[in-house]
């Protein structure tokens, strides 16, 4: 079991922190424990879960499972709450001796799998019938590592989303520091929405709904109008709501 992440992990853990970085305590967390709409007794397992950061947003009647192919992340995990954590690959069959879950979760960790499809199964195995299950991810529409950029369009006066690929699949290393040589690198993989649609179909979900999410920021200085315009327009974060037939 390999992920790159495991080399990362020290980066990721100081920029999420004990609750997240930004977007985590501003948009996706907020948005995400909206969805699922958890209630007393409801039970989660956290599919690609990270150090947890979900775990310790959650209210504590709920049961919570964590599961990472990231050792150090899980370990960071166990420091930060007492939920339960495993380390074991979400593309590979679990082992877990855990009772059916009413809810899972897969957040801002699809696109660094190859395989989604393979986690979907996972997520669908280990839910009671009629269980839900969150995905979020970057907006795959919008956000295409070294494939989406801004521009501006001067006479205009407008700042606008430029993108050179969509449909085609991808493999992207990133760097988590640019320009140091030495930099830990993950990896990022982009899927367009019919592979997402098609693969849930196949797995035994139906998507129940789909949101996407902007950010909150505000510019201000000479441009702010239009990169505050933008910010509207063009999403971060997109979250598909999935329902186990």
């Amino acid at each position: 079991m390999s992920t790159s992440w495991e080399s990362s992990h020290k980066w990721y853990d100081a920029l999420v922190g004990s609750k997240g970085h930004y977007y985590h305590e501003e948009v996706v967390l907020p948005n995400a424990l909206r969805l699922l709409d958890l209630k007393s007794g409801d039970s989660l397992i956290d599919l690609g879960c990270g150090e947890g950061v979900l775990a310790r947003a959650l209210p504590p009647s709920v049961r919570y499972v964590g599961v990472d192919a990231a050792p150090s992340l899980i370990e960071s995990a166990k420091k930060k709450s007492k939920h339960p954590f495993y380390v074991a690959d979400i593309t590979r069959p679990l082992a877990l001796k855990e009772e059916p879950f009413s809810h899972a979760t897969l957040i801002l960790a699809v696109q660094n799998l190859e395989d989604p499809e393979k986690a979907f199964q996972n997520a669908a195995s280990q839910l009671l019938p009629g269980g839900t299950f969150l995905i979020v991810m970057n907006h795959p529409c919008f956000r295409i590592p070294r494939q989406s950029s801004w521009g501006v369009d001067e006479a205009k006066k407008l700042q606008y989303r430029r993108l050179d690929l969509y449909m085609s699949e991808l493999k992207v290393p990133i760097q988590t520091h640019p320009g140091k040589g030495d930099s830990p690198v993950t990896v990022s993989f982009h899927k367009p929405l019919g592979y997402y649609f098609g693969a849930l179909a196949r797995t035994g979900f139906c998507i129940a709904g789909l949101e996407e999410w902007v950010s909150n920021k505000k510019s201000v200085g000479a441009k702010a109008a239009m990169e505050n315009r933008c910010r509207r327009e063009f999403p971060l974060f997109m979250a598909l709501l999935c329902v186990k037939k």
